[in-house]
């Protein structure tokens, strides 16, 4: 009887540490799944910004003549108003790629800064493109009149 006791103690014994194994696998399951949670909460942050890139943008660079299309809103009506000038700078990357287009209105130099992918610009078309040899050309902004002109390019 003794024996069959201390048989059953051993049993029990192995049978709660096979159970404390499965508590631990348990639990190391749940951090793991709480990791995953976070991976995929980037991913559909991934994902809809991947969903809100526009598809038919034309390649722009620092230099090119641009027309860009830009929607306004008076009222109830929506009407697209166009906005031509030359590409000064170009910013960020993706979602958040922003254009500054600059051009002179009555003798006034003015400069938009545009986000590529928002629901605010309907149309992007390069006029002709530019022949530069930097990144960004705010030098520009202290020339005046016949100055301001960038060489056109035929390569592209």
């Amino acid at each position: 009887m003794a024996k069959e006791k201390q048989e059953n103690e051993s049993e029990t014994t192995i049978q709660t540490t096979g159970s404390i194994d499965v508590d631990v696998e348990q639990k190391a399951k749940n951090v793991v799944s709480e990791n995953t949670k976070k991976i995929s909460a980037y991913n559909v942050i991934k994902e809809f910004e991947n969903d809100q890139l526009k598809k038919e943008l034309p390649e722009i660079y620092v230099g090119d003549t641009v027309k860009v299309g830009v929607r306004i809103t008076e009222g109830n009506k929506e009407r697209v108003q166009p906005y031509e000038g030359v590409v000064i700078a170009k910013r960020h990357g993706g979602l958040n790629q922003t254009i500054t287009v600059r051009r002179i209105f009555q003798g006034i130099g003015v400069e938009r800064v545009f986000m590529l992918h928002s629901p605010q610009v309907a149309s992007l078309k390069v006029e002709r493109r530019g022949k530069v040899r930097r990144a960004k050309l705010f030098y520009l902004r202290d020339r005046v009149g016949k100055a301001t002109r960038v060489k056109q390019r035929f390569d592209r």
